[in-house]
């Protein structure tokens, strides 16, 4: 069966749908010019993954600071980095009751600046920073981020993006919440990730055990193709969901 044929599927499916999630991973913020960590031309082929781990930050923190800054923002400072098709669609589902949720292991924010407002971001957001110490957290564009690592301006504390270093526990709220939508959805549409991340990674076969339809979108067949997947579409997300959104009713 071609592609179009499946995306008819997909569109009837998901126009029956009562409540759809989404589940994204690097893939999806990759059409939008943001690099995968791993893989062909993947960040931790030119960075040393070990500059995100909490004790390395912590007892090296000018070191890791240098690679964060320069990672995660100088370089998107310097890219006109904005939400693709994709993440509109899946904004737009959640405007006309039909998406409850988006999990993503993405920590870039486009979800949220795309317009969807119930994100359970399970790997945190590199647009805050919060505070070693006291726990506070900031908005990063708040911060003006020099070569040396931000202070909080409540405790004097260490602050550190908001999203999950290497030894630190997947945000408890992130993942219980993801754990519930996932168990009462009936529709749960994978998109851009290869299912290789754990604990992540159990989430799509929690909402198929539930009785949930599982659609997924990737460029290449993942670990959920032959498992779980009812209805497996190759290509990009940015083109894919626009034309099953072009479809439902």
């Amino acid at each position: 069966m071609n592609n179009s044929e499946k995306i008819k599927q997909a569109a009837e499916i998901l126009s029956k749908a009562k409540n759809i999630m989404g589940f994204t991973g690097a893939g999806t913020s990759a059409e939008s010019g943001i690099p995968p960590f791993r893989g062909e031309g993947g960040i931790w082929n030119q960075y040393d993954p070990n500059s995100l781990d909490i004790d390395f930050y912590y007892r090296h923190t000018k070191e890791s600071w240098k690679i964060i800054r320069e990672v995660f923002y100088n370089f998107f400072s310097n890219k006109d980095i904005k939400p693709n098709p994709g993440h509109l669609v899946l904004a737009k589902w959640e405007k006309e009751g039909r998406l409850s949720s988006i999990i993503t292991q993405n920590i870039d924010d486009l979800h949220t600046v795309a317009g969807n407002s119930v994100v359970y971001e399970f790997h945190g957001n590199m647009s805050r920073f919060v505070c070693t110490k006291c726990g506070h957290k900031v908005d990063a564009k708040s911060l003006t981020l020099t070569e040396e690592p931000p202070r909080c301006a409540q405790c004097g504390g260490l602050m550190k993006p908001d999203f999950i270093f290497f030894g630190e526990g997947i945000p408890e709220d992130a993942y219980y919440g993801s754990v519930r939508a996932a168990e009462n959805c009936d529709a749960f549409v994978i998109i851009g990730t290869s299912g290789q991340v754990s604990p992540a990674n159990m989430i799509p076969g929690i909402a198929k055990r539930h009785g949930a339809k599982i659609i997924e979108i990737n460029m290449e067949p993942s670990t959920y193709t032959n498992y779980i997947t009812d209805i497996y579409l190759e290509g990009k997300s940015g083109e894919i969901l626009p034309a099953i959104d072009a479809l439902m009713k």
